[in-house]
């Protein structure tokens, strides 16, 4: 998680929404990622995303059994559809996020699909949640 929050501050430091993540497999960062949306103009650019795709690029392969992801912000219905789908098995997030979160906030991931991966909220929770606060507490006194 120490690492997802470096990524998050890289965000922060592009003007992105500060969140990052990193995918393990065998107690070893395979991929990471961080928000990229406005610098690649794609809604898809989630730090999720971003792992996931560099995580098949490094494996070879789209099934990415056998990993675990660490999420500073508690992922989006997209992002958890793609968890999902690339059949990760784990997901250790910081913050909840109340409006969006669909990994057992607004939905439980598991009763989404076939799936049965594992959860871990709140790791690191204050610190996750204060890089968040400070991003948007910045973008409204703008």
């Amino acid at each position: 998680m120490l690492r997802a929050l470096e990524l998050a501050k890289k965000a922060y430091e592009l003007g992105e929404v500060p969140v990052g993540a990193v995918i393990v497999k065998n107690g070893e960062i395979i991929a990471e990622g961080y928000n990229r949306r406005q610098a690649t103009n794609r809604a898809l650019s989630h730090a999720e995303i971003e792992a996931i795709e560099k995580a098949n690029e490094v494996t070879g392969d789209w099934r990415l059994d056998g990993t675990s992801i660490y999420v500073t912000l508690e992922p989006c219905l997209m992002c958890a559809g793609a968890i999902s789908a690339s059949r990760i098995g784990e997901v250790v997030f910081g913050a909840y996020d109340i409006d969006r979160g669909f990994i057992s906030s607004r939905a439980d991931i598991n009763k989404l699909g076939n799936t049965d991966i594992t959860v871990f909220g709140g790791i690191k929770e204050d610190r996750c949640k204060e890089i968040l606060d400070m991003f948007f507490e910045n973008k409204r006194r703008k």
